[in-house]
């Protein structure tokens, strides 16, 4: 235990303020250290003196196309090669305005870049013209079968548009609203089903 001479001998030391003088070299020194770190603290801008980057230059607003594009399958593809595999990308990719004019296109390349470009072109060189009411309706129940998918489009006043997978993305891009769709086959593969539903669009006839 502490005795009392020792702890008023710890008291006395605890009141004792020891004076600290600083010289002018230290007051020099520590000056330029503290400017350093108030102007880091205002970012690596401050430091340099630079202003942000970019120099206030706005660039030009990227003027849109005349189609709207959605991918809607991407698959890899390898070959066998003599010296490994080589690989390929395949893309489905549907274009269309919204005005009635819709498309389908496949492309195969080396990048994706390459295959949308691919894609995209094939779709233009498939476009076709839907016909359609005054409420973005079709005029009559059309249904067709294209390799192993096959689809049927009903029209339905007020509905809006009833669709899945690829069938709404193609009926989206068409402009074509008020409808309910169908599928009556279990394949699940994108491309055959949008062609499918193009097809059956493209043998619509005015009532």
């Amino acid at each position: 235990m502490t005795t009392p001479v020792e702890k008023e001998i710890i008291q006395e030391a605890a009141e004792v303020v020891i004076p600290v003088d600083i010289t002018t070299e230290e007051v020099a020194i520590a000056e330029p250290t503290a400017k350093v770190q108030m102007v880091r603290s205002g970012g690596r801008g401050a430091i340099r003196g630079r202003s942000p980057r970019g120099g206030g230059r706005s660039r030009a607003p990227r003027e849109r196309g005349e189609f709207e594009q959605v991918t809607i399958d991407a698959r890899r593809v390898a070959r066998v090669m003599a010296g490994g595999r080589r690989f390929n990308f395949s893309l489905v990719v549907v274009i269309g305005d919204k005005k009635g004019r819709v498309g389908v296109g496949l492309g195969k390349g080396i990048d994706t870049a390459l295959a949308i470009d691919k894609a995209v072109r094939d779709a233009k060189r498939r476009l076709i013209t839907v016909l359609r009411t005054k409420s973005g309706s079709i005029p009559h129940q059309v249904r067709t079968k294209y390799a192993s998918s096959a689809v049927e489009i009903i029209p339905s006043k007020g509905r809006g548009l009833v669709a899945g997978s690829a069938v709404r993305t193609v009926l989206d891009l068409a402009g074509v609203t008020d409808v309910v769709t169908k599928i009556h086959t279990r394949s699940k593969n994108k491309l055959t089903i949008a062609r499918a539903t193009v097809e059956a669009l493209a043998k619509l006839r005015s009532s």
